[in-house]
């Protein structure tokens, strides 16, 4: 890296976020499970498929409309396990508290988290808790840890995905990080777009039985729908055509976009999954997923292609078309 600093820019799940991955992280420790950059390990363990996953959380503000630090926490992880084909089952948490801390504030979140594994139908079953001095943190951060069974069936990989593939939504898109945006800015709460901060796995469970036409899902956090696509389809001999028309953006969110001259594209969600999946099973997958509270917006809205080879191409709804590229940027630090 010619970077002499960490930016910003570095978290954000853009091209700073991928260069440092690649040339800091994967140069050391890419060779084994790590090279793919899953978000979850598949890992053997006495003869038995698990998979296992962490992940650092940092948002600020704590609390925001639609969720806090703790409840996102848990459905991070668990999401992580879900799109990896897993059965989540096993919480790890770790909380830095900075001194001044109200201890309220550390019950509300407390609180989130056991409510959230609750209806995850998770276990904490270890953890650690650490004080640093006042001005440190920014009150919590928290590390959670998550271990699933691999559900059978499953075989997830980039290199299986094919032209003619359907790439599927299971709802609105850029809901949390617009929350977020909404929180910082002073937004009344009631006006505000509300993040779609919620665990996935029912939605990977309920169409296990089309688990063999599943090419590979991902849930589109830092970076948004656009930085998964081009995730997938990058050094590719396909490309991938998404449909402006057909995409799920809820009115809060995209008022607030169009007020903010921000591409919903490129913003978080926490509680939404993408799927490729082989055209013969899409009809099925989006009909079981209708079926379930976390799955009522979903929606087909693209296809794989062999043409333009590496490259997202959106459409729009006026007949023209454009490259959806990485952001290169921090658009919002600190979403999660």
């Amino acid at each position: 890296m010619s970077e002499e600093q960490i930016l910003l820019a570095h978290g954000g799940g853009g091209r700073l976020s991928q260069r440092l991955i690649a040339e800091e992280i994967l140069s050391r420790f890419g060779s084994g499970p790590l090279a793919t950059l899953p978000d979850a390990a598949s890992l053997q363990l006495s003869g038995r498929n698990v998979c296992f996953t962490t992940d650092g959380f940092v948002v600020q503000p704590l609390f925001f409309p639609g969720g806090c630090i703790g409840d996102l926490a848990v459905h991070g992880t668990v999401n992580d396990l879900a799109v990896s084909g897993a059965r989540p089952r096993w919480l790890s948490l770790a909380m830095i508290l900075e001194e001044g801390l109200p201890v309220m504030t550390l019950r509300r979140v407390l609180d989130a988290i056991r409510l959230a594994a609750d209806h995850a139908d998770v276990a904490v079953v270890t953890g650690d808790t650490k004080v640093v001095k006042r001005g440190q943190c920014d009150g919590i951060y928290i590390t959670t840890s998550g271990i699933g069974a691999a559900l059978p069936g499953f075989s997830l990989s980039i290199a299986q995905i094919q032209p003619g593939d359907k790439v599927l939504v299971s709802g609105c898109l850029g809901d949390h990080g617009a929350a977020i945006l909404a929180a910082r800015e002073g937004f009344p709460a009631e006006h505000s777009p509300k993040s779609d901060s919620r665990p996935l796995h029912r939605l990977v469970e309920g169409m296990a039985e089309l688990a063999a036409g599943v090419r590979f899902m991902r849930d589109p956090t830092r970076g948004g729908l656009a930085t998964i696509l081009n995730e997938m389809t990058a050094g590719q001999r396909f490309g991938m055509r998404i449909r402006a028309r057909d995409l799920p953006f809820s009115p809060a969110a995209s008022a607030l976009a169009e007020m903010m001259g921000l591409d919903l594209l490129h913003v978080a969600s926490e509680g939404c999954l993408v799927l490729v999946c082989a055209a013969s099973v899409a009809d099925g997958i989006l009909d079981i997923w209708h079926t379930l509270p976390e799955g009522r917006d979903a929606r087909e809205v693209g296809i794989v292609t062999g043409e333009h080879g590496g490259r997202v191409i959106l459409e729009s709804a006026i007949a023209g078309e454009r490259v959806v590229d990485v952001p290169s940027g921090e658009l919002l630090p600190r979403i999660c």
